[in-house]
Order: C-alpha cells, then sequence, then structure tokens
C-alpha cells in the first residue's frame, strides 16, 4: 500500500523546523539481537533499541568501493572511547531492511531532459530489488511526496512517466519532507537525489536543513547536473551538495550531462549493496540528549589507501 500523494505546505515546514528537538531523539535505529557477531541472520538487526546502527563505505582510489572486509577490519569510537561491534553485516550480507528514497527535480529548467532524466530515475528504481519501499518525491516549486511498496511500483513507474516540468525549486524543502517521513521507519534508510540547479523557494533554510540531517540516519547520495549553470553557481551549489551528502556519510556525483545519468546511477546502486552496517550498544548509559562523536577505523591492511565515508555521529536519547 503507498501513501497518497502529499504536498508540504509552509505551516509543515515551520512544525518540522521547530520539531528539532523531537527528532533529535529518535536517531538511534531499532535494530540487533542477541544472536552472534556476523551472523547471516536479519534478525541480527531487530529488537533492541539501544543498538546504534552506522552505515560504513568504504572506498580506494576512484570511487571503487570494498567489499569484502568482515567486523574484525574494523573498531569504533564514541566520543573516543572504544567501543565493541555487536551486529555486523555487509552487502552480500542479511541486514536490517532496506528503505529507499528518491528525489527528482522537476523545475523548469529540467524542461528540455526530463524525458532522458524520467527514463534514468525508472531503470535505477528497478535496479533496487532489495529494498522493502521506496519513498518518492518530486519538487519544483511544491513539494509532493509518496511511499510505495513493492506491490506498488507500477503506479510509481507511471507516477514517474506522468511528471512535467515547470516552476522554481525548492530543494530543502524537499528533503525536509523525506526526513520527516525517514524518522518513522526502522532500518537503513538511502536517498538518491537528483537536481539541476540550486535552491529558490524553499522555507527551509540551508542551516536548519543541515541540523535536520545531523539528527537524521539517512544515508544521503547527491547527483548535480549543473553544467548548465553560471560557473559561480556551479561552485556554489557543488560545495552545498557536498555538504549535504557528505554530512550524511554519503557522497556528491556531478556528471558533464543527462547522458552522464545511467553511469552515475548504477555507480550509486553499488554504493548501495557494498554499503557496510555495524551495530554497537554505547557504553555511555546517560540520556541527556547530547551529540556524539562517532568515529570508525579500519584496522586491515592497506588501510591508509582506503576512504571511510560514514556518518559523524548521532544524538543520544533523552528522557521524554
Amino acid at each position: 500500500m503507498h501513501d497518497a500523494a502529499t504536498g508540504m505546505n509552509v505551516h509543515q515546514i515551520r512544525a518540522l523546523s521547530n520539531g528539532l528537538a523531537i527528532v533529535a531523539t529518535i536517531t538511534l535505529t531499532v535494530v540487533g539481537a542477541s544472536a552472534q557477531l556476523g551472523t547471516r541472520d536479519e534478525t541480527l538487526f531487530r529488537g533492541r533499541t539501544d543498538l546504534v546502527s552506522v552505515g560504513v563505505t568504504v572506498a580506494a582510489k576512484k570511487h571503487r568501493v570494498i567489499t569484502n572486509l568482515s567486523a574484525g577490519d574494523f573498531v569504533v569510537y564514541e566520543d573516543g572511547r572504544p567501543q565493541q561491534i555487536f551486529a555486523f553485516a555487509s552487502g552480500t550480507q542479511p541486514g536490517p531492511p532496506l528503505h529507499v528514497g528518491v528525489l527528482l527535480d522537476v523545475s523548469g529548467s529540467q524542461g528540455l531532459d526530463l524525458k532522458f532524466t524520467q527514463k534514468a530515475v525508472i531503470k535505477f528504481l528497478e535496479s533496487v530489488p532489495d529494498a522493502i519501499d521506496v519513498t518518492f518525491i518530486d519538487f519544483a516549486n511544491y513539494v509532493r511526496g509518496g511511499r510505495y511498496s513493492r506491490s506498488d511500483f507500477p503506479l510509481l513507474i507511471r507516477r514517474v512517466r506522468d511528471l512535467t516540468a515547470g516552476g522554481e525549486t525548492s530543494l530543502y524543502d524537499a528533503i525536509g519532507l523525506y526526513l520527516d517521513g525517514a524518522s518513522k521507519q526502522d532500518g537503513r534508510k538511502v536517498m538518491v537525489l537528483y537536481t539541476d540547479g540550486g535552491d529558490t523557494t524553499s522555507s527551509l533554510s540551508f542551516e536548519t536543513l543541515m541540523t535536520l540531517l545531523k539528527a537524521s540516519d539517512a544515508t544521503i547520495y547527491a547527483i548535480g547536473a549543473l553544467a548548465q549553470q553560471p560557473l559561480a553557481a556551479q561552485f556554489t551549489q557543488r560545495v552545498l551538495l557536498e555538504k549535504i551528502a557528505e554530512g550524511t556519510g554519503g557522497t556528491a556525483f556531478f556528471p558533464d550531462g543527462v547522458k552522464d545519468l545511467n553511469r552515475i546511477y548504477e555507480q550509486v546502486r553499488g554504493e548501495i549493496q557494498a554499503q557496510y552496517t555495524i551495530g554497537y550498544v554505547s557504553t555511555n548509559e546517560k540520556t541527556d540528549g547530547a551529540w556524539r562523536k562517532v568515529e570508525i577505523k579500519i584496522t586491515c591492511p592497506d588501510s591508509e589507501n582506503l576512504r571511510i565515508r560514514a556518518r559523524k555521529g548521532y544524538y543520544a536519547p533523552s528522557r521524554p
């Protein structure tokens, strides 16, 4: 069953912004169980509310992802203190359920390229069969989103094909709407964003959006097709998209044009499938809602040539 497509008005955006303290208290993923570490069992990531779950991508040069590491190749620190890895899954192992979000810019600048963009998005959606559902949001001067289960995919594909371009760009509001829905989901959350321009009409500020991203546990991959923008705008928008993606443990891609979209979406799919999930129970039992810094390192040989991408921390739970 898919959620009815809904827009996000100014009052809802303000309510979302005002609810940051609430969002911050629910960033711990409900995952984990008392199964042995490394067991190929999806129940490993279910059942415990005190397990901190972190998505981790390991890459070598030229974005080549590394997929053959085990739990013993990682060490986790929280606020500088070592933590014991309690649960672990690689992309080839059953882990927490995967929820995928896809955000598509359909503002007026998309007019000439929309048909190609639609085909690329549909091809990507058809290439992530492990996702138990997809949240799809299209945005221009409006923001409209819905959640689709696997059985509702024909409806989703039809919706993508029926899109038309026009209007301004409410990029920050679209991400805010996604984060609001994702905060109610349990499991691994990955969002893929496509835009060809900067934000022009959002109610959310960039600073507020970054606070929301810091409080979330979604990994974001951003695709910025900025080649048609003036050079100064390209630089500014590139920096913003990199901050949005890298702050969540994801990455940003900047194709030269829409013809590169299929290749970029394929690379994003590979990153999603290569993501490790590491779970640990924090040794800090305080329920103070404070920010906790998380650092993940690799101990395997040649680790100095590998790059780890993971979110930088989370907000501790707080008493009601």
